[in-house]
């Protein structure tokens, strides 16, 4: 045997290694060790070594050698381009990755599937509808619309771009027989990520319908789950996590985070703490969405001695974590701890405060009445855009809830320089000035926002009684259905005995409405009768909860407001004269009430 043929014959040998090695490479000195011996061995200008050195390099993120080994090879095929386009989108440079999908259409290789769908799944990073079209339009020339796998990765561009329609239409318009579990999870995840947990709830039960017998993975009952908790839906939860338990995903901690997430939005955190405590070694997700659930009840103590354990573990946290405890310290009064906190971020943990850190600050001394200090740190802050408009509304409302409408008046003047999402903030401003006796001042605050066409998101409130939600808006009472009188009996026979208790305010009038009656010029209410005039949503939901929900079970209602101080000191007297327990989620905690007092302590 001549020397020419053993070379042969070793480099035959050695060829799968050396490939299996590249497969398995993740760091470059390995894959440039790997190259290295392909060149000796004389291997490496094949199509096919030269792609796996392309998939190799691109994993790990060294794109322009994958770039120059790419330029360099004379022949290419649908795997070469597929390669470096994976390559640039997982390095994070989406943008040059779709567009080696133009220029692979004028070197004349036709794109595959796996081409299709790296291209759209890089045009779901950029949320890119207008790019992510021109992807879909070239997979429907080459007749890969309806595979499976670019069908999915559509579905996923469309939703992370917004165009929820868009993603239904591809997920409808696949093959019955081509959905498949990833297939659902994504539409699923579609309607979870754009706040449309009814829709996602629809959906799953499709599936259950109509799936055959598809097994739900743990990606599609996090989605539903995740939905779940956006809407407050406590029953259809607990039945996705009997799901959970059946299927064995309990030990999958995206699984598991959402479940906590979920109990917690629901009003039960102590199943939000079981779950937690039952996983196992959990890192700085779980941890995180526990300490975030803990302050949210006000819990601030259990959320430090959380955080306090998490550290002790050798858990890094991250910003969210660290914006989890200032939020903890904001609800429970703890100024010097969450201050101290704020400005130990950077030497403690290596993380910069952003301007979510700093608003929560700025909150947390609003909250505790020391306004001085906060406009302090408000200027120091420095934040533009809608970061500036968050830290001003939270210190507006602080001015008002504290009766200091000379600080409210400049925090107002600071809000009113924004144009949009502005309208809550003005509406605490014409409070203010109400609350001051100015009613002069608030009609004007009414009139400018009139004059530039802001208007206010509607407050409604809603109690889910098997598995059954009713949404009641101001004043209405109709969704009670037949019981709608009977609601208003009770809230009218409340505030009697909560009259005798001293209470001064008014829960509103059981007057009904005629149909072409109004409130007053500010306030209009849609034809027909079941109106009480000046009832608050929350206290709707309440007094049907109090008709239709067994004594012993405690009546959650949620909120897409903050819960006005009327409100909450109704809910405290309404919950010692009838002995029981009522949990309400606002827009920014929650309420636990419990004869006479509420687990918030006023710091809300």
């Amino acid at each position: 045997m001549t020397a020419t043929s053993n070379a042969a014959a070793g480099a035959a040998t050695l060829m799968p290694l050396l490939i299996h090695l590249l497969r398995g490479a993740s760091d470059l000195a390995s894959v440039s060790a790997t190259h290295a011996k392909l060149l000796k061995l004389g291997a490496a200008s094949s199509v096919a070594s030269s792609n796996h050195l392309l998939a190799a390099y691109g994993r790990c993120g060294c794109t322009a050698l994958a770039r120059h080994l790419f330029d360099g090879m004379r022949d290419r095929n649908v795997v070469s381009w597929t390669a470096l386009m994976s390559g640039y989108a997982s390095a994070g440079r989406p943008r040059a990755a779709v567009a080696l999908l133009r220029a692979m259409a004028r070197s004349g290789v036709p794109p595959n599937a796996f081409t299709f769908s790296t291209a759209a799944s890089s045009c779901a990073r950029l949320a890119d509808a207008g790019l992510g079209r021109q992807v879909h339009a070239r997979a429907e020339v080459a007749g890969y619309a309806c595979d499976s796998v670019v069908s999915t990765a559509l579905v996923d561009m469309y939703g992370k771009a917004g165009r929820v329609g868009d993603a239904r239409a591809v997920f409808d318009a696949m093959p019955v027989t081509a959905r498949n579990a990833v297939s659902w999870a994504s539409m699923l995840s579609v309607y979870a990520q754009n706040a449309l947990g009814h829709d996602a709830i629809q959906l799953f039960a499709e599936l259950r319908t109509n799936g055959e017998d598809m097994a739900p993975n743990h990606f599609m009952l996090s989605s539903v789950v995740n939905a779940c908790a956006g809407v407050g839906r406590l029953g259809i939860g607990k039945c996705i996590h009997g799901m959970v338990l059946h299927h064995g995903h309990e030990d999958n901690d995206v699984v598991a985070v959402a479940l906590v997430d979920m109990y917690s939005k629901c009003g039960i955190y102590e199943y939000s703490k079981k779950v937690f405590d039952r996983i196992n070694q959990p890192s700085v997700i779980p941890y995180t969405s526990i300490i975030v659930a803990t302050a949210k009840y006000g819990l601030g103590r259990c959320a430090l001695a959380l955080f306090s354990d998490m550290v002790g573990r050798g858990v890094q946290p991250n910003s969210v974590t660290l914006l989890g405890v200032l939020h903890a310290c904001s609800h429970s009064g703890l100024v010097d701890t969450g201050l101290q906190l704020l400005r130990s971020m950077r030497s403690e943990y290596g993380i910069d405060p952003c301007a979510s850190h700093y608003t929560c600050a700025v909150d947390m001394l609003g909250r505790a009445g020391q306004l001085e200090a906060a406009f302090e740190l408000a200027d120091e802050a420095q934040v533009n855009g809608n970061d500036a408009l968050m830290l001003w509304s939270s210190l507006l409302s602080a001015c008002r809830n504290h009766k200091r409408l000379d600080l409210a008046t400049m925090a107002g003047q600071k809000v009113s320089e924004f144009t949009q999402d502005v309208a809550g903030a003005l509406v605490v401003m014409s409070n203010a000035y109400a609350s001051a006796g100015q009613a002069d001042d608030a009609a004007a605050v009414w009139s400018n926002m009139r004059r530039r066409g802001i208007r206010k998101d509607p407050g409604c409130s809603w109690i889910e009684i098997k598995d059954i939600s009713y949404v009641f808006y101001a004043g209405m009472v109709s969704p009670a259905g037949s019981r709608a009188g009977e609601v208003m009996l009770l809230l009218d026979e409340l505030e009697g005995k909560m009259r005798e208790k001293g209470y001064k305010g008014r829960i509103g009038s059981a007057r009904v409405l005629d149909a072409d009656e109004e409130e007053d010029g500010n306030h209009h209410h849609q034809e027909g009768r079941g109106v009480m005039v000046g009832v608050h949503s929350e206290l709707l939901a309440l007094g049907l909860g109090l008709l239709v929900i067994p004594k012993g079970m405690a009546i959650r209602v949620m909120k897409n407001l903050r819960m006005c101080r009327d409100c909450h000191e109704a809910f405290k007297v309404i919950s010692a004269i009838v002995e029981r327990e009522f949990v309400v989620r606002d827009l920014n905690r929650f309420h636990h009430f419990r004869m006479g007092s509420c687990s918030c302590n006023d710091y809300w």
